[in-house]
């Protein structure tokens, strides 16, 4: 075993123990903490694969920005773990069957573009229809494969990212006395006349201006 093969199953059994820690953590915060952990070590598989755009994307976007703003979202919420926590095997015969259905196309639609018989090489250069010999750019050959052949798997991952923005909505706008919300049904049902009140004002008469008085005369002395 080399050093490379090595570093992917360190790499890869420290993701698949953050992944497991996600969804099992009993503290959202610690849950968000073992999320960055799987970021990182997918990110260290990428360099590997010297992939290195999407390992240092994946470090500066969702480590440095994403994963730190759902980390303050998470601490500002007020969470009542217990209270969320009542439902849980009431609902789970469902979640169960919804996640392996989940699985299953993920796995279908993934699995069938991944049959690959040999590790892709990356090359440096490339000869054009010219033959000149150019630089390789990884992004773009990234980007021609993510919205080509890969379409599938990106559009799966935007319906999941949607899923969980819906989510983080419906937890900070759930039924609170302090959260401030609007019906939208009275928003439909407003009228401009409930909006804006017409009043008519009868002019009065203009003040007369008053002169100021003198001021009185000091006294000369005191006798």
């Amino acid at each position: 075993m080399d050093v490379t093969t090595a570093f992917f199953y360190l790499f890869a059994l420290v993701l698949l123990f953050a992944a497991f820690r996600v969804v099992t953590a009993r503290n959202p915060v610690h849950a968000v903490l073992f999320l960055m952990l799987a970021f990182s070590q997918a990110a260290g598989i990428w360099l590997l694969l010297k992939a290195e755009f999407l390992a240092i994307t994946l470090v500066l976007v969702y480590l440095g920005a994403v994963m730190v703003l759902f980390l303050f979202v998470v601490m500002m919420l007020d969470i009542h773990i217990d209270s969320l926590r009542q439902g849980f095997w009431r609902h789970f015969p469902l979640a169960l069957v919804i996640g392996a259905l989940i699985t299953l196309e993920m796995a279908v639609v993934l699995f069938g573009g991944f049959r690959i018989s040999e590790a892709p090489t990356v090359p440096e250069t490339v000869t054009n229809a010219a033959g000149e010999v150019v630089q390789y750019s990884n992004t773009k050959a990234l980007g021609t494969l993510l919205y080509s052949k890969y379409l599938y798997p990106v559009e799966i991952a935007a319906v999941l990212l949607l899923i969980a923005m819906i989510t983080a909505i419906a937890l900070t706008l759930r039924e609170r006395k302090d959260s401030k919300k609007i019906d939208p049904a009275l928003q439909v049902r407003v009228r401009a006349s409930d909006r804006l009140e017409m009043v008519k004002i009868e002019p009065t008469q203009a003040p007369v201006p008053v002169e100021p008085q003198a001021a009185a005369p000091a006294e000369e002395g005191k006798q």
